[in-house]
């Protein structure tokens, strides 16, 4: 066992044996091949047969076969043009260049250099790539050691910790009343949530009773003047038959005889 200090409760030592941990390997980067689908499908497992729809050949639909009004030339059979055999005449081949082989003049010895000759190993020093730029190095500055005060040591154990509330201002005697709702600030509750309910009744409108729509002549429509007393009614006394008023129509002019 180690005499290190407890990080929580558990102690590094050193392994009895090897174990992966202690050494560099790719990790969980293999992954197994799939199942499902076609392409890279896992060998050890059953492939179903997977069949697909071609596409449609554009070229195809601008084709457009004459079909049976084309005419064979005469002679023609099954097996060619029946006829004895033709021969043909090519033109002469160009005739072939030469190849142009170096003389010794043309050769360089001196511009072989180590390729020919021993020389010391030469570096070069190459420009700095785009991807090295984005890659930044943490510097000694960029490392935050755990502090050695306060509840978060990792090597040690901590006392309890407490901590003081700030001053309340509810209840206290500088507190501001002014802030206090008043009574209108609350809502009066319905009686008649809590305590049964009246009976209540609503009044309807008037009715229009059903009469007479006609137009009725008003007073402007009538002519007291032209009303006269009958010459054969009596006025004479307080006990004769009272007198009989008549309306004659309105007098209207003609022509004269």
């Amino acid at each position: 066992m180690s005499d290190g200090p407890w990080v929580g409760s558990w102690r590094p030592h050193r392994p009895r044996g090897p174990i992966a941990a202690l050494y560099t390997g790719p990790g969980p980067k293999y992954g197994l091949p799939t199942s499902v689908g076609f392409r890279e499908h896992d060998p050890s497992r059953d492939r179903a047969p997977a069949f697909s729809f071609g596409l449609r050949v554009e070229g195809r639909l601008q084709e457009r076969s004459p079909g049976p009004v084309y005419l064979l030339p005469p002679g023609t059979t099954a097996r060619g043009r029946a006829g004895p055999p033709a021969y043909s005449i090519y033109s002469r081949p160009r005739n072939l260049v030469p190849f142009n082989t170096p003389g010794p003049g043309r050769y360089s010895p001196e511009r072989a250099g180590r390729v020919a000759f021993p020389t010391a190993p030469a570096c070069s020093l190459r420009s700095r790539t785009q991807r090295g730029a984005v890659q930044q190095t943490p510097g000694p500055a960029a490392y935050h050691l755990p502090p050695m005060l306060g509840p978060r040591v990792v090597s040690k154990t901590s006392a309890p910790n407490y901590s003081m509330l700030g001053r309340s201002t509810v209840g206290a005697f500088y507190q501001d009343l002014c802030k206090t709702p008043g009574p209108c600030r609350y809502c009066v509750v319905d009686t008649d949530v809590y305590k049964h309910r009246a009976p209540r009744f609503t009044m309807l409108a008037r009715n229009v009773l059903p009469g007479d729509t006609t137009t009725k002549p008003g007073p402007g429509a009538h002519s007291p003047q032209q009303v006269r007393g009958d010459p054969r009614g009596g006025a004479t006394g307080g006990h004769g038959p009272e007198p009989c008023l008549t309306v004659s129509p309105p007098h209207r002019a003609g022509p004269r005889g």
